[in-house]
């Protein structure tokens, strides 16, 4: 998957690209969490999570 699509879809919908990325791992429920608690963290980890190789 382009790494494009992905920063944009962190951005958007964080659980979505870390599913995308890494799907249904440990690191999908902790950016699910963090962007049910509070949007912002849920963005910096996807982020994180996307373009960490």
């Amino acid at each position: 998957m382009s790494r494009l699509v992905l920063i944009i879809a962190s951005i958007f919908l964080p659980p979505l690209a870390v599913f995308l990325k890494k799907g249904i791992m440990p690191t999908f429920w902790l950016n699910l969490i963090l962007t049910l608690i509070f949007f912002i963290p849920g963005v910096i980890h996807a982020l994180w999570v996307v373009t960490k190789e």
